[in-house]
C-alpha cells in the first residue's frame, strides 16, 4: 500500500472520532413520561407482548432490522488470518455497506475463536439478538461446517458472504455473459481457478443454474482437481474431482467455454486465453489485481466477454450488489433461512435488471457509459438505485412461496414502493458523479490553489482520477504546503501550476477584461491591476477562453465577492435571467436540494420559478429524478400574505414552462416532507412521495433551513451549486471542508462532460 493511501486511511478511521460507527437513539427521550415509556415501567409492555409471542419482537424491538456481522478474522481480505481484533475494521467496513445500501443495522462482533464447535456455540447464542447473521473472513474448510451447523441450529438467516454473495453475483454474471455469446448452461465447459470457499459456492450455484457437473474442471495450488489426485484434497473439493488427462490450469482452459477466476493477479495468461472457445466469458474476479487484465485478454481474444472485481472495468462482479438486498428482503419478510429459492431469486432479479432498459435518471448518473445490455454492460452498476426495490421484493416473493417467511409481506407493490423511498438516504448520491467524472476528468481550474483544503482536495482529484487540476498560485508557496501537507503529487507532472507571480499572459488577458469592463468604469490600468490581484478573474478569464473545462472559485473571501467577479467575467447562460445557488443536503434519513441559500434575498414570482427549473435541472445531473416543493409559512392557501402569494404565482408559471415537473406549493415544509401531512391537509397534492427539492421564498428562510438541517442532522453538504452561470463555474463558502471541495470539483467536472 502507498504511503500516502495508508496514512489517509488511518486518518480516516481515527478522525474526528475513533472507528466508523455509532449507536443512535431513534426514540426521544427528553421527559421523566419518555423515561417510562423506554424503560420502567412502561417496557413491561412490550417485553409481556413479545413473551406472548415470539414474532412481535420485530414489532417492538430493532431486532428485525439488525444484522451481526461475525468474524474469527482467520481470512481477512487480503491480509489472511490476523486474528479478531485486527478484522474489526474490516467488519466495521461491512457494517457501513449494509447501512449505506440498504439501510440494514448492524453490530460487527469479532471472536478471538478459532475452534469451530467454540465458535458455533458463541455465535448460537446470540439468536435473540439480531434478525439475521452475516459471516465473514472465515478461513476454509471451517466456513463450511460452521455455516451448515449454524443454519441447522438458528431460526434466523445465516449467511457467508464470502461464499454465496459471490456467488450469487457471478452467477448473474454467468447468466447474462452467455445470453451475449449466445450459448446454454446445460453445454459450456467451465474451468474455474481457485477451490476455496467463494470458488467453491459459485461453482455450485452455477450447477444449480444448469451448468453440468461433469463439464466442470477445477484448479487449485496444485493443479487440476482429478479422481486420481490426493495432494492438497478434502471432502469439499473432492466434489469437484473428475477423471480427465488434464493435469494443469493450461490444460485445463484449451476449448473451455468460461473461466471463474477465484485465485490470484497474473495466473491466467494471455497464452491460456487464445486456446479458449470462442466467444469465451471471462469473470477474473481476483482483487485487486484479476487473473487477467480485460485490454491483456482483449488483445487476443477480441470476441471475449469479461467481467473482474475492479470499479475501473465495466461489469464489475461485486458482492455490495447482493448483500446488503438479500439480508433488506429477508428481514422484511422475516424469513427463517436464506434458502436456494431466495439465492436463485437474486441471481434472476440482478441479470434480468441488467437486461432492461436503464432508466434516464441513471443514464444520466452514468453518463458516458454505454448501459446497454451487451458485452460491456452484462452486470447493473453498484450503485443503480433500482437495486434496493428490485432485489428485496424478489428474495421475500421466494422466502414466502419457499414457506420461510414468518411475517409474509401482504402487497409486495407497496413494499417495494416503500423501498423506493429509501433510495438516496445516503452518500450514495455523489457515487454516480463520481464514476461519471472519472471516465472523462477534464481540466479543472482552482483560482484558490494556496489553500490547505483547495490542496487536499485537489490530491483526492489526482488519485480518484475526478479531474485534471491546475491551481493558480504563488509555486514557493504551493510547493512549500504540498510538502508540508505530505500530498504525494508534483506540480507539472499531477497538477498544472499556474504561478501568479510569473504568468506571461496577463497583459493579453487585462485586455479581455478590459473590452469586458471597460463601460463599467475599469480603466486599461486598473484591468491589468485587477487581473494580477484578483485570481478569481484571472482563473474566470482563462474559463472564458476556453482553456480549462471549468472552475472552482473560493473558499477565501466572501461568497459574493468572487459571485460578483465570475459573472462580470463569465456572466448567464442564454435565457437566463437570475443567478442562484443549490444546496444538496445528505442527511441520515434523507437526501435534500435546497434553493437558494446564498444568492437571491427576496426572489419575485418569476425569479422563483426560475431558480426552480434551473434547479430541477441540476437535480438530474446526480441521476435523481426532482419533487419539488414550493416552501412557505402558508399551506395551499391558508394564507394571504405576500410571500405566500408569490409562491402560488411561481406554481403557475413553473407549470407552463414545464409542465413534466414533479412540483406542488405552496406549503409548509411538514408538508412537503411527510405524505401523511400532506395527505391529511390536500389529498389530491400534485406532489408524489417525499419532496427531494425544496424551493424557499427568500434568503432568509432558504440560509436558516440548510444550516439548521446540516447541523442537527449531522449532513453532508455539497456545494454550493451556482445556477445559471454560462459556464462551469462554482463559488465556494468559507466553511467549505477538502471533502466538499472534491465532491463539488467532481460535480464541476460532469457538468462540463455535459456542456461540450
Amino acid at each position: 500500500m502507498a504511503d500516502d493511501l495508508r496514512d489517509s486511511a488511518l486518518k480516516y478511521h481515527r478522525f474526528p472520532r475513533p472507528g466508523k460507527l455509532a449507536i443512535q437513539a431513534i426514540k426521544p427521550m427528553a421527559s421523566q413520561r419518555d423515561l417510562s415509556l423506554a424503560y420502567s415501567p412502561g417496557v413491561a409492555a412490550a417485553c409481556e407482548e413479545i413473551e406472548r409471542d415470539p414474532l412481535m419482537a420485530a414489532e417492538y424491538t430493532a431486532r428485525g432490522n439488525l444484522v451481526a456481522v461475525i468474524s474469527n478474522g482467520t481470512a481477512v481480505l487480503g491480509l489472511g488470518a490476523i486474528g479478531a481484533l485486527a478484522s474489526k475494521p474490516v467488519m466495521e467496513g461491512k457494517a457501513v455497506l449494509f447501512k449505506k445500501f440498504a439501510d440494514v443495522d448492524v453490530f460487527d462482533i469479532e471472536i478471538e475463536e478459532r475452534d469451530p464447535d467454540k465458535f458455533i456455540e458463541i455465535v448460537a447464542g446470540l439468536e435473540a439478538t439480531f434478525g439475521g447473521i452475516n459471516l465473514e473472513d472465515i478461513k476454509a474448510p471451517e466456513c463450511f461446517e460452521i455455516e451448515r451447523r449454524l443454519r441447522e441450529r438458528m431460526k434466523i438467516p445465516v449467511f457467508h458472504d464470502d461464499q454465496h454473495g459471490t456467488a450469487i453475483v457471478s452467477a448473474a454474471a454467468l447468466l447474462n455473459g452467455l445470453r451475449v455469446v449466445g450459448k446454454e448452461l446445460g453445454e459450456i465447459r467451465l474451468v474455474c481457478n481457485g477451490a476455496g470457499s467463494a470458488a467453491l459456492a459459485c461453482l455450485d450455484l452455477a450447477v444449480s443454474l444448469g451448468v453440468c457437473k461433469e463439464n466442470i474442471l477445477v484448479c487449485d495450488r496444485n493443479g487440476v482437481i482429478h479422481a486420481e489426485r490426493t495432494e492438497g484434497m478434502d471432502r469439499y473439493k473432492a466434489r469437484y474431482a473428475v477423471r480427465t488427462e488434464a493435469r494443469t490450469l493450461a490444460d485445463a482452459v484449451n476449448g473451455a467455454d468460461v473461466f471463474f477466476g477465484l485465485s490470484s493477479g497474473g495466473a491466467l495468461t494471455p497464452e491460456m486465453v487464445a486456446t479458449m472457445a470462442d466467444r469465451p466469458l471471462i469473470l477474473a474476479m481476483a482483487n485487486p489485481t484479476p487473473e487477467i487484465m480485460p485490454e491483456v485478454a482483449k488483445a487476443v481474444r477480441p470476441d471475449a466477454v469479461i467481467a473482474t472485481g475492479r470499479s475501473d472495468y465495466p461489469n464489475q462482479v461485486n458482492n455490495v450488489l447482493c448483500f446488503p438486498f438479500i439480508f433488506r428482503g429477508a428481514l422484511d419478510c422475516g424469513a427463517t433461512t436464506i434458502n436456494e429459492e431466495m439465492k436463485l431469486a437474486t441471481v434472476k432479479a440482478i441479470a434480468d435488471m441488467a437486461t432492461t432498459t436503464v432508466p434516464e435518471t441513471v443514464a444520466v448518473a452514468y453518463g458516458g457509459q454505454a448501459l446497454t445490455f451487451g458485452p460491456e454492460y452484462i452486470l447493473p452498476k453498484p450503485f443503480d438505485p433500482r437495486l434496493i426495490d428490485t432485489i428485496p421484493p424478489a428474495v421475500a416473493k421466494a422466502a414466502m412461496e419457499s414457506g420461510v417467511a414468518a411475517r409474509p409481506i401482504e402487497d409486495l407493490d407497496a413494499y417495494t414502493r416503500a423501498l423506493s423511498r429509501q433510495v438516496y438516504r445516503s452518500g450514495n448520491v455523489m457515487e454516480p458523479v463520481f464514476e461519471r467524472a472519472r471516465l472523462n476528468p477534464l481540466r479543472l481550474l482552482y483560482a484558490e490553489g494556496e489553500d490547505e483544503r483547495v490542496l487536499r482536495a485537489m490530491e483526492v482529484c489526482v488519485t480518484q482520477r475526478y479531474a485534471k487540476p491546475v491551481l493558480i498560485g504563488r509555486r514557493a508557496v504551493i510547493e512549500e504546503r504540498i510538502e508540508e501537507l505530505g500530498l504525494p503529487v508534483k506540480a507539472g507532472v499531477d497538477f498544472e501550476l499556474i504561478d501568479s507571480h510569473d504568468y506571461p499572459d496577463y497583459a493579453e488577458l487585462a485586455n479581455d477584461y478590459h473590452r469586458l469592463m471597460g463601460r463599467r468604469g475599469v480603466h486599461p490600468e486598473a484591468a491589468e491591476k485587477r487581473v494580477r490581484s484578483r485570481a478569481t478573474i484571472l482563473a474566470s478569464l482563462l474559463l472564458r477562453r476556453g482553456e480549462v473545462d471549468a472552475m472552482i472559485a473560493g473558499p477565501v473571501g466572501t461568497y459574493h465577492e468572487h459571485l460578483d467577479l465570475v459573472l462580470d467575467v463569465i456572466g448567464l447562460r442564454e435565457g437566463v435571467s437570475t443567478p442562484a445557488a443549490l444546496q444538496l443536503l445528505i442527511l441520515e434519513r434523507t437526501t435534500l436540494f435546497i434553493a437558494d441559500p446564498f444568492v437571491n434575498y427576496d426572489p419575485d414570482a418569476s425569479q422563483i420559478a426560475e431558480i426552480t427549473l434551473l434547479a430541477a435541472e441540476q437535480v438530474r445531473r446526480f441521476g435523481i429524478t426532482p419533487r419539488a416543493a414550493l416552501v412557505s409559512h402558508s399551506n395551499f392557501g391558508s394564507s394571504d400574505f405576500t410571500s405566500a402569494g408569490k409562491m402560488r404565482q411561481a406554481l403557475a408559471l413553473i407549470q407552463e414552462r414545464a409542465p413534466d415537473l414533479v412540483v406542488d406549493g405552496e406549503m409548509q415544509a411538514d408538508s412537503a416532507l411527510s405524505m401523511g401531512v400532506r395527505g391529511r391537509i390536500l389529498p389530491d397534492s400534485l406532489l408524489d412521495g417525499e419532496a427531494n427539492l425544496l424551493i424557499m421564498p427568500n434568503l432568509d428562510a432558504a440560509n436558516i433551513a440548510f444550516t439548521a438541517l446540516k447541523v442537527l442532522g449531522n449532513g453532508v453538504s455539497v456545494g454550493p451549486i451556482l445556477l445559471g452561470a454560462a459556464k462551469p463555474v462554482h463559488v465556494l463558502n468559507r466553511t467549505v471542508t477538502a471533502r466538499g471541495i472534491a465532491n463539488m470539483s467532481a460535480f464541476a467536472v460532469v457538468e462540463a462532460q455535459t456542456d461540450r
